[in-house]
Parts: C-alpha cells; structure tokens; sequence
C-alpha cells in the first residue's frame, strides 16, 4: 500500500503542477462541521477459497479500497484558498507525514454483505490527533496579535462593547457565489485586511480545534456558542475560500474579541 499511495500521489502532483488544475475533494465524504473524512472500502472475496478465507480476503480487498479513497480525497482537500494536500506533498517531508495520516485512519464499523463481500468505513479527522492539520499547516514563527479596530475618519459612530459573546457566526448564505471549504481559512474587512488567520493563534490550538467549522443551520453552529456575534458576509474571496465582512462588522468583532476572546478559542462559524 506504501508503494501505490506514493505513487498516486507523484502522479496526480506531477499531473496537477503541469495542467494547473485545483483538485477538489469530494463533497459526500467530507463534513466540515464535525471535520472528518469518512470513506465505504468494499472488498469482495477470492474465488475458489473457503468461508473463513474468503471474509479474510474480502475484508483486506475493502481495507485496500477504504484507504485509496481516503488517499484520493485528502490530496485534494484545500489547505487554505491557494494551496491543495496534493500541492503541499510536492515536500518530501509533508508527503511523508500525510500518508501516515491516512494510515493511521479507525476504522469506524465493518460488516459482511448480503453477497459475501466486506465493507469498511474508516474515518480519520482533520484536525487533533492523529489528524491531517498536523501535517500540512504552517507553524509560524510567531504568533501575530489580532489588529486594533481600523479608525473612521468619515464617521462619528462609536462602537458599543457588549461583551458576554461566546463565538462568532459569519452568514455566508444569500451571495451569489458559494464559499469553498478549507482548513485555514481568514476572515477580512471590506478593505481587504486580514482580521482573523491562523498566524494570530496558538499553533498547537489550531492543529487540536481547527479554524472554524462550516454549518448548514445555527442547528450545526454549536461551535460558537450559545450567545455567539452573528454578522452577515458581503462577499468571498481567494476562490471563495475566505469571507469578507464591512469595515463597521470588522470593527465590531475585533472588539468585541478584545473583550471575550472568542476568535482567540477558534470559536467560529461560517453558515453556507
């Protein structure tokens, strides 16, 4: 298995670097709210081999199936708005650390099928232990401050701190465009400042918690809490990986944060 995956993977980096194409990772196997890769390996058995044998077969055959998909859907997940899995393995070292990841992936449930085969469902997580941000995101050498709340010359309007908020939701819902789902993604004003990235948070945070979780309803957004700052997005930008809010909303949640620290715990939420 060592061998193929290696393989795979110099074959679709080599194929991706020369057409230029961004690899996109399936969609059905992916949840981004709960970050983790789930994947159905099916196996069926050898020909001409007994009952006990023939389980054997069959379950090695859907383990080897279980982990090609794994292989084939990490290297196209995004990183961040510019960078694919598949991109970063072009580096020996983190080609080697994603391919233990995908490894070390639990198997979840697995049973016989009606027919004889074998089914596998194996899961590995995205972020904590054992998962892929540890191989792919960028430790930086320092841990950069959240900028101040930019200054307004053109108004008077002075931002009132509530404090008391346990999260941030940014409602992306309602553009014309759809956001892209990625590991690290930044939040910026309208003036296309970044308020919020994974270089202004405790590195080992970031690999455990993840940035932010991606939800369908405030049902999924417990991520943020139960009295979270809710601001609407007025656009996506970097291939509609990283949500644009206005000067005044940007404002409002770096102070807001200076009080709670709710971006400081990653407690945030984009509903799409």
């Amino acid at each position: 298995m060592k061998t193929k995956f290696g393989l795979l993977g110099m074959l679709l980096t080599a194929l991706l670097l020369l057409t230029g194409i961004r690899a996109e990772a399936s969609p059905a196997n992916i949840d981004w709210n709960k970050n983790v890769i789930t994947v159905t390996g099916m196996g069926v058995p050898a020909q001409g081999t007994h009952a006990a044998q023939a389980r054997i077969t069959a379950r090695r055959a859907a383990m080897v199936d279980a982990y090609r998909q794994l292989a084939e859907i990490v290297e196209g997940v995004n990183i961040d708005a510019e960078t694919t899995v598949v991109q970063a393995m072009a580096n020996d070292i983190v080609k080697a650390k994603v391919q233990g990841v995908i490894k070390g992936a639990q198997i979840i449930e697995e049973n016989v099928t009606s027919d004889g085969g074998y089914e596998v469902v194996m899961q590995m997580p995205l972020f904590g232990a054992g998962g892929l941000a540890e191989a792919v995101i960028e430790r930086p050498e320092r841990i950069e401050p959240f900028p101040p709340p930019k200054p307004s010359p053109s108004t008077t309007v002075t931002i009132t701190v509530r404090g008391g908020y346990t999260g941030l939701i940014i409602d992306c819902r309602g553009l014309r465009k759809h956001i892209n789902p990625v590991m690290s993604p930044v939040i910026k004003n309208a003036d296309d400042e970044k308020i919020y990235g994974y270089k202004n948070i405790d590195p080992d945070f970031v690999n455990e918690y993840g940035m932010v979780s991606y939800a369908k309803s405030m049902n999924e957004a417990s991520r943020a809490g139960s009295n979270p700052l809710i601001v609407t997005a007025i656009d996506l930008v970097d291939h509609n990986a990283n949500p644009v809010v206005s000067v005044e909303d940007a404002n409002l949640i770096l102070s807001e944060n200076q009080v709670s620290h709710f971006l400081d715990d990653t407690a945030v939420v984009f509903l799409y």
